[in-house]
């Protein structure tokens, strides 16, 4: 028996990579007015390039686990690290708008997709039985971690030198994690002749059937049979619309708003992927010992009451009613994600992970529709109130979805694709 399980090993590296890629994701909110000033595009239109980006970013995630099945996690990976950094790049030689969709907006989206929370849920139900809620959860968090030593960088050199200079930083940042992913991440235990972790046999992974495509969407056509599917999903999407979507993307200008520096507002959102770190790792944890359908309904009635009061907070200085949201908003930014994944794997046994990944797919949709929906809103009526207050109300309707899935538990589901439990 080895000392050093070699998972230990994959989840570092794992680590790092989603922390590559969480670098290009780190910079819409700093550079929204910097393209502003420079090119005269609207918030509108520079937000609709988000919200490609954030679409692509989820509808990427479950077709990547399938193609991680069939050409390995590894491979899929570094083409994903590849297309990050060949997008951020390529967006110093833009002039046009439609420039910025394909290169912020379609190539990262496309790389990041591929590094989402699929990539998570593939390697903690390959490589984990033991501790799999406490990886699932600090995995989650190395966005937080990439937000947390990205965005007061690159903040600081887009004021120095330019969102150009920030640009290239996050593509050479993601290029230099390749090579590590070629040198240690595996693809299954079985590839080092060993178990999982927490596992006492060795399991040799099975060629899946078909093309990754098919299989991807096989599993979506089978999930959207079962009403936890729904439930699971559509609490999801508005937990994409009420953090990456709305806080991630316009809390910098609706703070700048109020006369907040911008340097000050993303050292505040930094200080959000602090704590983002403690709160998910903690939540991976409760997710090893309690219900997950109680931890979502508690993390979304949590988030939406909070938003709520959010509002009234903002002033041109991080006073401490201010900065005790940011650490509570922190705490529940992606704390929901290890009881998802959880779910998804007790709903739908092996095709977890790809189900999952679909699942994420309607989280980046209500994030894409809450960044360009909360740019609109800013572009007609001068602020961000009444997204602030529709972000809050969706938040309290992601409790209830939550609960009544508690409240259905023990109704049959399908537990593998084509079988009934």
């Amino acid at each position: 028996m080895r000392r050093f399980h070699p998972a230990w090993a994959v989840a570092a590296v794992a680590f790092v990579a989603l922390l590559g890629a969480a670098g290009f994701r780190a910079t819409p909110s700093v550079m929204l007015q910097p393209l502003h000033d420079e090119f005269g595009w609207s918030l509108g239109t520079i937000s609709a390039a988000v919200s490609v980006n954030l679409l692509l970013y989820g509808l990427t995630a479950p077709f990547a686990a399938a193609l991680m099945n069939r050409f390995g996690v590894r491979r899929v990976a570094m083409g994903a690290l590849l297309l990050v950094s060949a997008g951020s790049g390529l967006t110093l030689w833009m002039t046009e708008s439609w420039q910025l969709m394909l290169c912020w907006g379609v190539l990262v989206g496309l790389g990041t997709g591929s590094l989402a929370l699929g990539f998570v849920a593939t390697i903690t139900g390959r490589w984990f039985v033991r501790h799999r809620g406490l990886v699932t959860g600090v995995l989650t968090a190395a966005g937080a971690t990439g937000n947390l030593i990205f965005l007061p960088v690159l903040s600081r050199i887009v004021e120095s030198d330019g969102w150009r200079t920030a640009a290239l930083t996050v593509s050479v940042a993601a290029l230099v994690v390749v090579p590590l992913l070629w040198w240690r991440l595996r693809d299954h235990p079985a590839d080092l002749d060993v178990p999982a972790l927490g596992a006492t046999e060795i399991e040799q992974p099975a060629k899946p059937a078909g093309g990754a495509a098919g299989n991807a969407l096989r599993a979506l056509r089978e999930a959207a049979r079962t009403r936890p599917f729904w439930l699971l999903a559509g609490g999801f999407a508005i937990c994409g619309a009420t953090t990456n979507g709305l806080v991630g993307t316009h809390f910098i200008p609706a703070a700048h708003d109020h006369g907040m520096p911008q340097t000050t507002a993303a050292t505040l959102l930094a200080l959000v992927g602090v704590f983002d770190v403690v709160g998910t790792i903690a939540s991976g944890w409760l997710t090893d010992r309690v219900d997950s359908r109680i931890l979502l309904g508690a993390y979304y009635a949590l988030r939406g009451l909070s938003l709520l009061v959010l509002p009234s907070l903002f002033a041109a200085t991080a006073h401490p009613s201010m900065l005790i949201f940011i650490l509570f908003y922190g705490l529940d930014w992606v704390a929901t994600v290890p009881p998802t994944v959880t779910l998804c794997r007790e709903y739908f046994g092996a095709a977890g992970p790809i189900v999952f990944g679909w699942v994420f797919a309607s989280h980046q949709f209500g994030a894409a529709a809450a960044a360009t929906a909360a740019g609109l809103v800013r572009d007609q009526f001068g602020n961000y109130t009444m997204a602030w207050y529709v972000a809050g109300g969706l938040a309290i309707l992601g409790a209830i979805l939550s609960l009544m899935l508690y409240a259905g538990k023990h109704l049959p589901v399908r537990d593998e694709l084509g079988a009934t439990a």
